[in-house]
C-alpha cells in the first residue's frame, strides 16, 4: 500500500512537472462574436466568409467594409528555470533544508537484527478452556 501510494504521488508530481514545462498554442476563428473553428495543432478553419476581392465594373471599386471574421491565437509560454541554486537561499532556509533531508533520511534506516526477544519463553499453561467456563461460544 505504501508503495503504491509513492509510484501514484511520484506520477502526479511528474505530470505536474511536464504541465508546467510544456509550451502551447489554440488558433480561434471567429465569425462576428461566434466561436467557428479552435485547433490546438495547426491554424484554425476559415468560414468562408473572408473579405474577397470584388471584382465590379461598377464606378465606386474601393468598397470599404469591415471584415467581419477574425483570427486569434493564445499562446501559453511554458517554464524555463526549474532549478534553483542552492545558494539563493537564505542560511535559514539552507538550515531547514539540511535538517529536513537529514531528518527525512533517518526514518527509513532498517535495523539489521532479527531476534525475537520472547523464543526462550513458552507460552502460558491453560488449565481451563474460558469459554466453556463461561459458556461463551461463537454460533
Amino acid at each position: 500500500m505504501k508503495k503504491l501510494i509513492h509510484n501514484s504521488i511520484a506520477v502526479i508530481m511528474a505530470g505536474v512537472v511536464l504541465f508546467t514545462t510544456m509550451s502551447f498554442a489554440v488558433d480561434f476563428h471567429y465569425c462576428g462574436d461566434t466561436l467557428v473553428d479552435f485547433s490546438f495543432v495547426q491554424q484554425a478553419d476559415s468560414c468562408g466568409m473572408e473579405k474577397t476581392p470584388i471584382v465590379a465594373n461598377c464606378e465606386n471599386s474601393s468598397v470599404s467594409e469591415k471584415p467581419c471574421c477574425k483570427d486569434q491565437q493564445l499562446i501559453k509560454q511554458g517554464q524555463d528555470d526549474l532549478k534553483i541554486s542552492f545558494d539563493q537561499l537564505s542560511f535559514q532556509q539552507q538550515i531547514f533544508v539540511t535538517s529536513l533531508t537529514f531528518s527525512y533520511i533517518s526514518l527509513f534506516e532498517g535495523t539489521e537484527s532479527t531476534a525475537i526477544p520472547f523464543v526462550a519463553y513458552p507460552p502460558p499453561f491453560i488449565e481451563r478452556d474460558v469459554k466453556v467456563l463461561h459458556q461463551t461460544f461463537l454460533i
